[in-house]
């Protein structure tokens, strides 16, 4: 069937045909996910080879962007072949980890900050006006995502991160003293999104030189729980009274050394849990995928 099809988030991880044969105790996980319901495209599960994923494949085969899905999927597997209860019980509570913090899977493994007060925006609704018309949302809208969140991101030194120096945090936005010029900005678009639709976006602080810096942008599609953009921003620090570049002040290079380890630790912590996400599949696909080679 070549339309599109409304699937129950369950159903989105194994074979469309699979989910008409369930016995009763397997629909329980369908109904147990009606709140994730989604659109997915109907495809032929015989010619998918993400179906054939192998539990042994490494770290650097499996952790890309579509790691999230290739989990989802090898659940979809087990559930295609059949769960005891306590293996219904292990792939609902991987599933609901996945749905709780894949944003943390997709950018803190990456280095973004994600926490309240490190995020730029967080679930901005895409009104209808954003879109143009190719019913697509239009490509300044990114743009203007990337910049309200930088004032976010810039704002959240001031108010939780660094308060000894809120007032210069501030007088960043405005022509006082210091402040932050954007010298240029690159948006590499990764998909047409549109109404209705939430996007979070997150800062990584990058290359820090003695009058600028760059962060790197994530705008993440809550719909689709892929990136729908990364912008590249290159930052210069400008002295509005003396109307040229400035150097890097020591308060706010302080507070950045501390920014760039904690993006480190994010990394590690993320990918640690997506190991652990990972050897929790294994179990499941050893137990399930060995009695169903045994039918």
């Amino acid at each position: 069937m070549a339309a599109k099809i409304t699937l129950h988030f369950a159903a989105l991880l194994c074979p469309r045909a699979a989910f008409h044969n369930l016995p009763k105790s397997q629909n329980r996980v369908v109904s147990a996910y009606k709140c994730f319901s989604t659109t997915f495209p109907a495809y032929n599960s015989d010619s998918d080879p993400s179906l054939n994923f192998s539990p042994s494949a490494t770290p650097s085969q499996t952790r890309n962007g579509k790691w999230l899905s290739t989990m989802k999927t090898r659940i979809g597997k087990c559930v295609f072949h059949g769960l005891k209860n306590e293996e219904m019980s292990e792939a609902s509570a991987i599933l609901a980890d996945l749905a709780g913090n894949w944003r943390e899977y997709v950018a803190s493994s990456q280095g973004f900050l994600t926490r309240e007060h490190r995020r730029g925006l967080f679930r901005h609704s895409v009104v209808w006006g954003d879109m143009d018309s190719m019913a697509h949302v239009n490509n300044v809208i990114f743009t203007r995502w990337a910049e309200s969140a930088r004032i976010v991101w810039a704002l959240n030194y001031a108010q939780y991160i660094d308060p000894a120096h809120a007032e210069d945090w501030k007088k960043l936005w405005t022509p006082k003293g210091l402040g932050l010029i954007l010298k240029s900005i690159k948006v590499d678009y990764k998909f047409p999104m549109e109404w209705p639709d939430k996007v979070s976006v997150y800062h990584k602080l990058s290359i820090v030189s003695s009058d600028s810096f760059t962060l790197d942008v994530m705008i993440l599609s809550e719909k689709s729980q892929h990136p729908a953009a990364r912008c590249m921003e290159d930052i210069v620090i400008y002295d509005y009274k003396a109307a040229g570049k400035a150097p890097v002040p020591e308060w706010m290079r302080i507070q950045f050394d501390k920014t760039l380890q904690l993006q480190k630790e994010a990394a590690e912590d993320a990918h640690e849990a997506m190991e652990g996400v990972e050897r929790r599949v294994d179990e499941l696909e050893r137990k399930v995928l060995s009695r169903a080679e045994e039918k």
